[in-house]
């Protein structure tokens, strides 16, 4: 059997769920986490190695001999040098398309909090204001309704596609803005960034972090808002100038800002966001649903047994 090391396990599996599966075609290894300084003691002679956020290098590659398969559990691979890894004759597979649902799914609760408002109400009432309240009901702002709304959603893979079909669900009028038009299903009308920016009441960020992408959410675009506009970020923190959210924010350019990704990760206490009013934020969980951590590890699983069968799958080191 093969050495298999994991090195963040906790990141995907908190305890949870189960390794076992993996006992059954290796000597299975798991560390919850790995701090810098112990990559290469902890891997020198594993041959597969498996890990989330992990930053693997040529320097950390040349004392791994034998090191012959790196599964990298997520879809982004930016972790490990690919370049280096190509060098090694090392295999980096990735998991494509995983929590398509799940982050589709948070990003309706990020535009439903706005619209509903229903943390906010819930925090009133449990404080007695309702006990209060002369009324047989009372809002603290105003509340929308999503039908009739504009959606853009910026990137529109397989993601974008599933926050469009849910818009719709919802009656909403869907704009997008992508370098795909393969993957339009013909209720959409696909428009220019400044169309995408202007018109919409709700803009959804979907795509890759590239140089062309990189604080697409800029002073610029914010211009084109409207003032009751919110932008939604379940992608890449690098998508967004956080400073240029921030006082389009506190100058009520904007309505609001909600993201589960940051710039930097874990939260920075001089984060521009920290604290700042109608910006909503989670810590990175719209990936972390139970149902779509185990689709995570079943392909993992999937990857590794592929590769050593042979006929490796999603692979992502070739140049």
């Amino acid at each position: 059997m093969i050495k298999l090391t994991v090195l963040d396990g906790h990141a995907a599996n908190p305890g949870d769920l189960s390794w076992d599966i993996f006992k059954k075609i290796s000597q299975l290894t798991v560390y919850e986490r790995t701090p810098p300084s112990l990559v290469v003691e902890r891997i020198a002679d594993s041959d597969a190695v498996i890990l989330n956020k992990i930053s693997i290098t040529d320097k950390i590659l040349e004392q791994c001999p034998n090191l012959k398969y790196i599964g990298v559990a997520a879809t982004g691979y930016n972790v490990v040098d690919i370049k280096a890894a190509v060098k090694h004759g090392v295999t980096v597979t990735n998991i494509p398309a995983y929590s398509t649902d799940s982050v589709a799914q948070h990003v309706f609760a990020f535009i439903l909090n706005f619209t509903n408002r229903v943390s906010e109400h819930s925090k009133s009432v449990n404080e007695g204001d309702w006990i209060k309240c002369p009324d047989f009901c009372y809002w603290l702002d105003s509340l929308s309704e999503l039908t009739g709304k504009t959606i853009g959603i910026f990137g529109f893979g397989s993601i974008g596609r599933k926050v469009a079909e849910i818009a719709h669900a919802f009656g909403m009028k869907v704009l997008i803005h992508t370098h795909s038009p393969s993957s339009f299903t013909g209720k959409e009308k696909s428009v220019s960034t400044e169309e995408l920016f202007s018109k919409s009441d709700f803009i959804s960020l979907h795509a890759p972090l590239t140089d062309e992408t990189k604080e697409v959410i800029n002073s610029k675009t914010l211009s084109l808002m409207k003032k009751t506009a919110y932008i939604i970020n379940t992608a890449r923190g690098g998508l967004v100038n956080e400073e240029a959210v921030k006082k389009a924010l506190e100058t009520e350019q904007i309505a609001g800002y909600a993201a589960d990704v940051l710039v930097s990760e874990p939260m920075d206490k001089n984060c521009p966001l920290y604290g700042v009013k109608n910006c909503v934020l989670t810590p990175h969980i719209a990936w972390a649903p139970k149902e779509t951590r185990q689709r995570l590890l079943n392909t993992v699983f999937e990857n590794l047994k592929e590769f050593l069968e042979g006929h490796p799958q999603n692979v992502v080191s070739v140049l």
